[in-house]
């Protein structure tokens, strides 16, 4: 019976019993800690995104900048300092042809090189190492470049060198020349008679031509050796000759029989004074008499 009643009651007062509502400060910490949740999430997002461009795009700009300093700031090396010879020149049986790809030094040749063409280059200066290996030259032609100097011993070792020219050129002065040569041209330069040293020509015997036109010589050179045939000396300043010129004062039955051709036009000097001069020759000098 007891437990009857008590049932009952229990019954009863149940339905009376109802979950106490949230408290205001519950709900807010909820819609505190969802709100929370959501900006960390939009916040870390946006943070993952900036740390991907951060850490992605200076990767591509500092590869950009390196592509456009490389491609700009970067001084460029020119090809020709890193060819071989034999692909920025035209090597062939002996010749090498290295004209008009403005190299400014002697590039190597291959030891067997006989025959050199540098013409209408940058080259300013000559020395004995440019052909300290290349014994079989037998021709060199810089015509055209921007030769200021060449060391005294550039060609001193080069026996068998026939053929040397350097017309064109910033020359103020001549090397010692090698003693095989049979035509030297140094035309169109600077050369002055402080330039030529007395024995210059002298012992070179197989010397037939030479070319010291348009330059700035005050005087015939001295000692020009017996083998010559033509002389250009035309346009330069060259004021007075004398009867040793080309022939001998003290010897009246000298004849110069090799010479063929004396140019003396375009110099300030009046041929027709100094008669004596040319007694040796076959034929007059080409110049102004008057």
């Amino acid at each position: 019976m007891k437990i009857l009643q008590s049932t009952l009651l229990l019954l009863l007062f149940v339905p009376l019993i109802k979950p106490a509502p949230p408290t205001q400060q519950n709900t807010d910490n909820f819609e505190e800690i969802l709100f929370t949740r959501h900006y960390e999430d939009q916040y870390l997002d946006g943070k993952n995104i900036k740390k991907k461009e951060s850490m992605i795009t200076p990767d591509e700009k500092s590869l950009q900048l390196q592509k456009d300093e490389s491609s700009t700031s970067l001084p460029l090396k020119k090809e020709n300092d890193e060819m071989p010879t034999c692909l920025l020149c035209v090597c062939l049986s002996g010749s090498v042809y290295c004209e008009e790809v403005d190299i400014e030094v002697v590039p190597p040749l291959p030891k067997e090189s006989a025959y050199l063409y540098a013409r209408f280059n940058k080259i300013k200066k000559l020395t004995a190492k440019d052909f300290a290996e290349i014994p079989n030259l037998r021709r060199l032609d810089f015509t055209g470049n921007l030769i200021e100097d060449i060391e005294d011993t550039t060609f001193s070792k080069l026996s068998l060198l026939e053929e040397l020219t350097l017309a064109e050129n910033q020359l103020l002065k001549l090397p010692v020349l090698p003693p095989k040569l049979t035509l030297f041209n140094a035309k169109y330069n600077k050369i002055k008679s402080r330039g030529i040293k007395a024995n210059t020509f002298k012992k070179l015997n197989n010397l037939s031509f030479l070319y010291l036109d348009h330059n700035a010589l005050e005087s015939v050179p001295l000692n020009l050796p017996e083998s010559l045939r033509v002389i250009h000396l035309q346009f330069n300043n060259i004021t007075s000759i004398t009867d040793d010129t080309f022939c001998k004062a003290n010897d009246t039955r000298y004849i110069r029989n090799r010479i063929e051709e004396i140019r003396l036009e375009g110099n300030p000097i009046a041929l027709g004074k100094h008669p004596n001069s040319f007694i040796c020759l076959k034929r007059l000098p080409v110049g102004s008499y008057f």
